[in-house]
C-alpha cells in the first residue's frame, strides 16, 4: 500500500491494521479503539473521496495586529456506507484543506443505509433504516427514508454529503438558518451519526467506556 509506505503507527489500533489484526473499517469501529491516525482510514477505506463545501476568512485581532486565518468544511466518504466530517484551520487554503480532510478521517462513520421506506422491498441499502434527525447552532436536518428511484430532495450542501455516504434516495427537512452552509452541513452529518450511534455494538461501547475512564488505551 504505497500511500502509506514509511507509515510508523504509534495507537494500538494501528499496529492492529499494520499488522492485518483488523482487515476493515467495520473491525476496526467496532473495536471501540479510538481513531487517531488518519493513515488508518488510508489504509482500510482506499477509495475515499474528499470533497470542500466551504472556505471563509477568518480575522482575528491579536497583541500584534489583525491576523488572518482560512476556515475550510470538508466531508469524506467512499459512496459506500463510510463518511466523515470536519474543520480546519490555517493560514493557507492549501493548509487548511489538509488538515480538515485529516480530520475528517478520524471522524469516519459507519452510515445506518437501508431500505427504510414503506414502498420498498426490506434488505436494500439505497437509503436510510429509519428517520435520522441532527442539529448545529440554529440549523435542523431531518433525513428520511425514500423509496428506491425517488432521487436526493434537499439543498445541494445535504445532498453532496448523501452522496458521498452512499445513499442515493431520501427525503430531507431543514429549518433555521441553513444559508450557513457549516452548519447545515454539520446538522446532515450529525443525523447520520445519531442513526449510526443507535446501533453501537455492546462491546465498542465499553471499550469506549474502559477508554474514557482510563483503563484502555
Amino acid at each position: 500500500m504505497s500511500q502509506n509506505d514509511g507509515w510508523e503507527p504509534v495507537t494500538r489500533l494501528g499496529k492492529q491494521v499494520q499488522d492485518g489484526e483488523i482487515t476493515s473499517m467495520e473491525e476496526a469501529l467496532e473495536s471501540g479503539l479510538p481513531l487517531k491516525e488518519h493513515e488508518i482510514v488510508d489504509q482500510l477505506l482506499p477509495g475515499m473521496e474528499d470533497e470542500v463545501l466551504d472556505i471563509n476568512m477568518v480575522q482575528r485581532m491579536t497583541d500584534s495586529g489583525r491576523r488572518v486565518k482560512f476556515r475550510c468544511v470538508v466531508v469524506v466518504g467512499n459512496r459506500d456506507g463510510y463518511l466523515g466530517y470536519a474543520e480546519g484551520r490555517d493560514d493557507q487554503v492549501g493548509g487548511a484543506i489538509q488538515k480538515a480532510i485529516e480530520v475528517a478521517k478520524l471522524n469516519v462513520i459507519s452510515v445506518d443505509r437501508g431500505s427504510g421506506s414503506w414502498e420498498d422491498q426490506a434488505g436494500g441499502v439505497n437509503s436510510l433504516t429509519r428517520r435520522a434527525e441532527g442539529k448545529a447552532g440554529s440549523v435542523e436536518v431531518e433525513v428520511i427514508p425514500a423509496p428506491q428511484g425517488l432521487g436526493l430532495a434537499g439543498a445541494e450542501t445535504v445532498r453532496n454529503i448523501l452522496e458521498l455516504a452512499g445513499i442515493q434516495d431520501a427525503w430531507t427537512q431543514s429549518n433555521g438558518n441553513t444559508r450557513t452552509t457549516v452548519n447545515l452541513a454539520k446538522a446532515t452529518f450529525n443525523a447520520l451519526e445519531n442513526a449510526s450511534q443507535a446501533r453501537t455494538p455492546d462491546r465498542a461501547r465499553r471499550v469506549q467506556r474502559e477508554a474514557e475512564d482510563g483503563v484502555s488505551n
